[in-house]
C-alpha cells in the first residue's frame, strides 16, 4: 500500500525489494509443501530460498526466520494462517510468482512484502496484520457494493 492507505500497482521493474533473498510461508500443509516446490522449480525463481514457518517460529521475527535454511519447516505440516512474505525480490520477480501462483491449484493465501519495519515483527503479528487488512478491504467493498 502507499502512504496514502491506498493499494498501487507494482510496476515489472528489475528494482530490488527490501530483505535477503527469500520467500517465507506459513500455514501450509505437508502436500501444499510440495506443490509449490514443484512450482518454482519449473519457474524462473528456482534458484529463491523457500522457509515454511513452522508453529514453533510465530514468535520469532521475520528477519530470523528469513535467515532459515531453505526448506526450514518442509515437511512439518502448519496450522497458522496462510501467507506469503517476499524478501529481497524484484519486481519482475514478484510478478513472475504472482502469475505462477495463480496458475497453480493452491488456495489462495495474503501476501506481503517485507519491509525494513515489518522485519522486525514477529510472524503472527504480521499473520494478524494481514488477516486485518483483508477483513478491512473485504469490508470496504461490501460497503461500495451497497452504494
Amino acid at each position: 500500500m502507499s502512504d496514502n492507505g491506498t493499494f498501487k500497482e507494482v510496476e515489472k521493474t528489475s528494482e530490488k525489494m527490501h530483505g535477503p533473498k527469500g520467500l517465507l510461508l506459513c500455514g501450509y500443509a505437508e502436500p501444499e509443501q510440495h506443490t509449490l516446490l514443484a512450482l518454482l522449480e519449473k519457474s524462473a525463481l528456482a534458484d529463491f530460498p523457500v522457509i515454511f514457518a513452522t508453529d514453533n517460529d510465530i514468535k520469532k521475527t521475520l528477519k530470523e526466520v528469513l535467515e532459515f535454511d531453505h526448506k526450514h519447516g518442509h515437511g512439518e505440516s502448519s496450522e497458522m494462517k496462510r501467507a506469503g512474505i517476499m524478501s529481497g525480490f524484484t519486481h519482475e520477480e514478484l510478478h513472475i510468482l504472482m502469475a505462477d501462483y495463480r496458475s497453480s491449484e493452491l488456495p489462495t493465501q495474503h501476501w506481503a512484502a517485507l519491509t525494513p519495519m515489518s522485519e522486525n515483527w514477529s510472524v503472527g503479528a504480521l499473520l494478524d496484520e494481514l488477516a486485518a487488512e483483508a477483513a478491512e478491504i473485504k469490508k470496504e467493498m461490501q460497503k461500495n457494493q451497497t452504494r
